[in-house]
């Protein structure tokens, strides 16, 4: 398990062992004392903690399957026509119905600007574009 769970868990069985110790010392404060206290602390705790939060987070995990296919260039296989909105193209060796805003020639270059469905929504790479 991740050390983080193992901390969480250290200070729940202090503050549990905390609270069963001194039930009448936090049961007799009004509430709004206690929101108070609550809000006080959660303000000045959360600038606090967020760099630690950030050093223990993991980055977001690499895009696969059909997320990975946005960006990706490919080449058009038969015209897409935008008004049938349809037109296959060939992506990394498979081929795919793509739409697009305008009418793509066979033989185009393309890159994947994103996918809806099994459907690739593709723009024209132009000659001095790099992927």
């Amino acid at each position: 398990m991740p050390t983080i769970f193992w901390l969480w868990l250290a200070a729940a069985v202090i503050f549990l062992i905390f609270e069963i110790g001194t039930p009448t010392s936090t049961m007799t404060h009004s509430y709004l004392i206690q929101l108070g206290v609550f809000a006080g602390l959660s303000i000045i705790l959360i600038p606090l903690t967020r760099p630690l939060a950030k050093k223990i987070t993991k980055p977001s995990p690499q895009p696969v399957n059909v997320d990975a296919m946005v960006g990706r260039p490919g080449l058009v296989t038969k015209k897409i026509d935008s008004h049938h909105d349809t037109g296959p193209v060939r992506v990394e060796g498979q081929i795919w119905q793509a739409t697009a805003e305008h009418d793509i020639e066979e033989g185009t270059k393309i890159k994947v600007d994103k996918v809806i469905g099994a459907r690739l929504v593709v723009s024209e790479l132009k000659n001095d574009q790099i992927l």
